[in-house]
Order: structure tokens, then C-alpha cells, then sequence
């Protein structure tokens, strides 16, 4: 009988290698012997599982951008009230700091898209993702008569994305310009000005 294959296995294990050493050493100036040598193993023995460092960085990606959504669709899940769940969404969205690996690692990917179809194309689908989840909260919202919209739930909801990306990217300079609490703030107070609600639980 033969043995399973531990390709799987190690795969997954030169993601996790490739995916701290993109947040360690940034993406930029990326080698395949820095990951090679974070796993543990010869650049040659990593060409085995992958054959560029491009096709590892793929699976990085994909990796991340599932990880980030599901987090953020969980944290939406566990909310019943719309101004809650609007609440969580944007709560989720925003780096935790400079050490945020997870969003770290995003914006670091998101480098390649400018020059990559395949990156970009992934680096979209996280976007339109992340509108898709604030227009169901937003339609919910007007349903029920809670929000009362200043514009079409898709443009709020891309504006909601987009600041979340802008403060994003200052959050995790190597000196902040400011902090998480201060850019959540803004965020909310755009998403109350839109939804004309004060987000606030019922009494």
C-alpha cells in the first residue's frame, strides 16, 4: 500500500514560512532562500512543492484574503441588530497596529498587485468581498427602517472599505501618524452620517 503524500503537508507548512517572512522582512525585497531558509530546507528542496516564488506567494495570498473574510464575516455572524453588525464590520476591518500580522501581510501583497493580473485579480475580490458584506448590512438596515441611507448602499459601502483601507495602511506604518481608536471613530462617524443612525443599541 503506499504512502500518502506529505506534499499537502509541506505545502502548507512553506505558506506559514513564506507568510511570516513576508511580514518579517516585507515583500519587496523577498528572496527565495529567506523563505527557504525560515522553513528550514534548500531553495532547491523548496522548488520541489513550488517552482517560483511567485507560485508560493499565490497561495499566500489566497490564504490570507480567505483567513481576513471569514474572520470578518464571523464577527458580522455573531451580531443580530444591524447597527451591531455594522459595528463589528468595521470594528474587524481595521488593523490592531503595526504588528497586525494578518493585515501586515495583506498590504504587503497588495505591492505585487500593481504589477501582477493574478495578485490583482485576488486583491479585487477581497474588496468587492468586503462591499458585498457592508451592502447586506446596509440593505438590512433600510429594511427595517433603522438606517435611513444618504446614497445607494454600494457607493457607502465602498466608502467604508476605502477609509478602512486608508487608515489601514497608516495604522501599520513603522510610526503611526495615529492610533486604532482614533481611525475607528472616523469610520463610524461616516457610517452614521450615511445611515443617519446613531449606530447605538436600542434601549
Amino acid at each position: 500500500m503506499a504512502r500518502p503524500s506529505k506534499a499537502p503537508e509541506r505545502r502548507a507548512e512553506l505558506v506559514a514560512a513564506a507568510r511570516h517572512t513576508v511580514v518579517e522582512r516585507g515583500v519587496l525585497n523577498l528572496k527565495l532562500r529567506d523563505v527557504a531558509d525560515h522553513a528550514g530546507m534548500s531553495p532547491g528542496s523548496l522548488l520541489y512543492y513550488y517552482p517560483s516564488l511567485s507560485d508560493l506567494l499565490e497561495d499566500v495570498q489566497q490564504e490570507a484574503v480567505e483567513r481576513f473574510c471569514v474572520e470578518r464575516e464571523a464577527a458580522v455572524a455573531a451580531e443580530a441588530d444591524p447597527r451591531a453588525r455594522l459595528r463589528a464590520m468595521i470594528g474587524s476591518g481595521l488593523p490592531n497596529g503595526k504588528n497586525d500580522e494578518l493585515c501586515v501581510l495583506l498590504y504587503e501583497l497588495g505591492t505585487i498587485a500593481r504589477r501582477e493580473p493574478a495578485y490583482a485579480a485576488r486583491h479585487i475580490a477581497l474588496y468587492e468581498r468586503q462591499v458585498r458584506g457592508y451592502v447586506g448590512i446596509l440593505e438590512a438596515g433600510a429594511a427595517t427602517g433603522i438606517f435611513d441611507l444618504t446614497d445607494d448602499p454600494v457607493t457607502i459601502a465602498r466608502n467604508l472599505v476605502t477609509l478602512e483601507d486608508g487608515y489601514g495602511l497608516h495604522l501599520t506604518q513603522a510610526v503611526p501618524p495615529l492610533d486604532r481608536s482614533v481611525a475607528e471613530t472616523a469610520v463610524l462617524s461616516y457610517a452614521r452620517v450615511s445611515t443617519r443612525c446613531s449606530l447605538e443599541d436600542p434601549a
